[in-house]
């Protein structure tokens, strides 16, 4: 087997790598209802105070503050939507609503649970403090404020937002089109019957959901068999299509392994071995200054460097500013192994017990092993020059998933 020519990186200079040459896409404008999970380009001010007038803040009677009457008569009504002709004077009050404008005149709104009204009457508890239950202009937003930063991922609070300031649409990041692309002649589609040698294909749609789980749009590419013309077809039909090529397999030192050269040939390989397990052969290149991920093909080395490295670099390409998954340290439930040689990333659950987060691998850690990515909310960090952990011992754990207490 020869040398690889490619320098073996740590797990921190290759993502180094692939962030420096990973562009941020060119902003576009989309209606508020295709915003959500977008980032903005562009910062959003508010054109006017909200609320735009004094208003209610709650069910009641608008009155003067200072007028000590305890009965006053109710001259009308005011509800939210419109401006009724009443002025409220001493001795008089306001049925009012929450969110109506208040009316001139008065300064306070007494809830109506402390009030009482008969035949045109409400007995009030006398004065009160001016402003109480009003919510005055601009208390929310301010006119000329800035709501939304550049930058900022909108949901639904968000999405309300720029609602409220009276926007109809939004400058925002777009989704990167992700073509993925699957190598090998013993591949088959899922529906296929298995002839000797063959395995049906499971990489695409691993990272089809993948890549929509981080906001990408993905473009199957189907299967490329092991010859030089078809791969090189494929690859430059997704390079046409969209803005990030995702490959799995074809990237080690074997005889068929033809994706380096291609890259290497077409443009500029940036990353070709990373010092870690599983996913040793992952390959980035840019090519027509376009990112490619040559992932591994076992497919937990394909899944695991698309977290390490893939979405991280789809994150950038959005405007993400957060794009690293969180980390937190975990209690190892049993004892586990490790070889020193390489940083590991082990699946694991992680629960909330005892008042701490313990961890749990899920079984055998091979990386032709699907199952133990099913169930997985964490990879368990295990560094390189660092042996065998035992149980209840500490370590870092990186979050794929959401926590749950333990039953």
């Amino acid at each position: 087997m020869p040398e690889s020519p490619y320098p073996m990186l740590s797990v921190e200079e290759a993502l180094r790598i692939v962030l420096e040459h990973t562009p941020v896409l060119a902003p576009v404008r989309v209606p508020l209802m295709r915003a959500l999970g977008r980032v903005l380009a562009e910062p959003l001010q508010a054109a006017e105070p909200m609320p735009p007038f004094p208003a209610a803040g709650k069910d009641g009677y608008a009155v003067v503050a200072d007028d000590a009457s305890t009965v006053r008569r109710v001259i009308g009504e005011q509800y939210a939507g419109y401006v009724a002709d009443l002025r409220v004077t001493p001795g008089t009050a306001v049925r009012i609503t929450t969110g109506a404008p208040l009316p001139p005149g008065a300064d306070a709104v007494i809830m109506v649970e402390l009030a009482t009204e008969q035949d045109g009457w409400v007995t009030l508890p006398g004065k009160v403090a001016p402003g109480r239950d009003v919510r005055p202009v601009g208390e929310d937003i301010a006119a000329g404020q800035e709501v939304l930063a550049v930058g900022t991922a909108l949901g639904p609070a968000e999405l309300g937002l720029a609602a409220t300031v009276g926007v109809t649409e939004l400058s925002v990041y777009p989704a990167p089109k992700v073509a993925i692309l699957s190598t090998g002649d013993e591949l088959v589609e899922p529906g296929a019957p298995l002839r000797p040698g063959q395995i049906r294909d499971s990489n695409r749609f691993s990272l089809a959901a993948a890549v929509q789980a981080a906001g990408g749009e993905p473009l199957d590419l189907g299967v490329a068999g092991d010859r030089p013309g078809e791969l090189e077809r494929k690859v430059a039909d997704g390079l046409a299509q969209a803005d990030v090529l995702l490959t799995s397999g074809a990237v080690s030192m074997g005889q068929l392994d033809l994706l380096k050269p291609l890259l290497e040939s077409w443009g500029t390989v940036h990353v070709g071995r990373v010092r870690m397990k599983p996913g040793k052969p992952l390959t980035f290149a840019t090519v027509r200054d376009k990112p490619v991920f040559a992932l591994p093909g076992f497919p937990v080395s394909s899944l695991a460097t698309f977290e390490l490295f893939a979405r991280p670099a789809l994150l950038k390409m959005q405007g993400h500013r957060r794009l690293l998954r969180p980390r937190v340290q975990v209690r190892l439930a049993h004892a586990i192994r490790h070889d020193p040689e390489r940083t590991e990333y082990q699946r694991a659950v992680v629960v909330w017990r005892e008042g701490g987060l313990w961890a749990t691998t899920t079984g055998s850690q091979a990386s032709s092993r699907l199952l133990s990515m099913v169930g997985a909310n964490a990879f368990l960090i295990l560094p390189a020059g660092e042996g065998d952990r035992a149980q209840g011992e500490a370590v870092e754990a990186m979050l794929i998933g959401e926590i749950l207490n333990e039953p």
